[in-house]
Formats: structure tokens, sequence, C-alpha cells
């Protein structure tokens, strides 16, 4: 008597061999969402998105959304930097953008993407931070930069360095004044007041992530959450607005060869530049 032969929906297959489901389609060239394997998502950037911030930006690649909020407040210097003001940069990974994080204290991903993010900003110099003083050895600016995940799609690291460059970039500062240990800021909204200035940005890093698929080591540009499960690492690749390189952050344990590296470093050349194309939109 002959072994009845089992079949499964598509649905059915992916969720129960996930891995052989993706291969199928990366073995044509294509992914199951339908790009190509060097395709990123569409992207769109829109400054000014939170009226009581000095600066603040919304970015969304894909079915990923990040909001970015910098406010800017007085403090007192460091003590080994009197003259200098400071960056305090934050990703915040909730619930409220997906199910795969949980209340309480900041997930490991959110920490590690906090983490890198502000590694990439003070190895970048994005930003002369004397610019940021008041009176030395007595008040300074420090800015609180806060991206928030509303949506969970993949690619965490490549939306919030976008919403959090956009949203310095947006960012405007009313001058102050120091008298007799007395901070005065002038009156008027932050966004018109002829007396506010906006951040001298020095650089501006931007980045494109690829997941590492398989044992053929096969490279996907802008993984969502999917390809993020099944994939066996990621590559962050950092570059400046000149193309330089700036950083490389590398999460999982698969090994990359020169070669894809290079072809990562070129793909996300291309794509920064299309980035920058797209915040300067606005």
């Amino acid at each position: 008597m002959a072994t009845p032969a089992f079949s499964f929906t598509p649905s059915t297959f992916q969720k129960l061999h996930p891995a052989e489901f993706f291969r199928r389609f990366t073995t044509e060239g294509v992914r199951p969402d339908g790009r190509l394997l060097d395709a990123f998502r569409p992207t769109t950037v829109h400054h000014g998105v939170i009226s009581t911030a000095n600066g603040s930006a919304m970015v969304r690649i894909g079915g990923t959304t990040v909001v970015c909020g910098v406010k800017a407040e007085v403090a007192e210097p460091k003590l080994d930097a009197p003259d200098q003001g400071y960056l305090v940069p934050n990703v915040e990974l909730s619930p409220m953008c997906s199910s795969k994080f949980r209340p309480g204290p900041p997930s490991e991903q959110a920490q590690a993407v906090s983490e890198a993010i502000n590694r990439v900003l003070k190895e970048s110099k994005v930003l002369d931070l004397k610019d940021l003083c008041i009176e030395e050895g007595k008040a300074v600016w420090v800015l609180y930069v806060d991206a928030v995940c509303v949506a969970y799609d993949g690619n965490i690291f490549d939306a919030a360095l976008a919403a959090i460059m956009a949203a310095l970039k947006n960012v405007r500062i009313r001058k102050p004044t120091y008298q007799e240990g007395t901070i005065k800021v002038s009156g008027g909204s932050t966004a018109t007041d002829e007396n506010s200035f906006r951040l001298n940005l020095a650089r501006a890093p931007l980045s494109a992530t690829f997941a590492i698929f398989d044992t053929t080591l096969t490279i996907l540009a802008d993984p969502n959450v999917t390809e993020e499960t099944i994939s066996d690492g990621q590559i962050s690749i950092t570059l400046d607005e000149t193309g330089l390189l700036c950083g490389v952050t590398k999460i999982g344990a698969a090994s990359c060869s020169q070669s894809v590296m290079k072809d990562c470093v070129q793909s996300a050349k291309k794509r920064t530049l299309q980035l920058r194309g797209i915040m300067n939109q606005q």
C-alpha cells in the first residue's frame, strides 16, 4: 500500500520550514516580497514632525518607521571637557512597534543599536561639541536624541540612524546668554526666532545594512524582520557624505569574505547617496 503524500500550502510550508521556503526564492534571484536581492525598500523622510522638540524627523523604510526627537537642555559640562556639550542618543524598541518586544527594561537589541549609533556619532565627529558650550566650565547644551520605533519590520539600524541625522539637521536652538550665574534665553519660537541657531554638522553618516543568508553567503540588502530571523548575521556599512567609510557594524557569527565586504561597500555607497537625496527633498 502506497504511503500517502503530504502537501502544504505555501504559508504553512513557510511557517514549518522558513529557511527552505526562502532558499527556493533566492536561488532564482528574488525574495518572497518580490524584491531583488540587492534592492532596498521604499523610503520616505519627513522633518519637523514634533512641534515641541528642538528638532525632529520621521523615517520610514518599508514597514519600519522611526520617529526621532531632539531636546536641548542646559547642564553642567563634564569635568574633562569644560568647554563641550554632549549628545545622548537612545533608540527605543517598545511593544507598540512589534510583538517581539516586551515591556520593561530596554531589550538587548535596543541597547546594541543605541551603543552602535552612539559610537558612529562619536567616531564620525558629526558635531563640534564646543558649539554647544554656553559658558566654559559653567553651562553647556546637552542634546537628548530619542529615536522611537513605532513600527518594526527589520533594519532598525538604518532607519534609526537616518532619523537621528535628519532630526539633528532640523534642530534649532535659541541663543542663550550667561550673566552672573544665570542663563537667559531670548523669547520667540525656536523655529523662526532670528536669535536662534542651527547645528553645524561637520559630517552626516548614513548606513546601509545587509543580511547574510545560507552557506552560499547570499547577501540581502535592507533585510525585513523575517529575513533577519533566518539570516546568519548582518553587516551595516556607514559612510559620510563624501563616501568615506565611518564604520562597519557586524551582528551574528556569519563569516564574510573580502569580496563580499567589497560588494557591500559599493552597494552602500549607492544606497546612502540615494538616501541623502531623499532627505534633501524637503
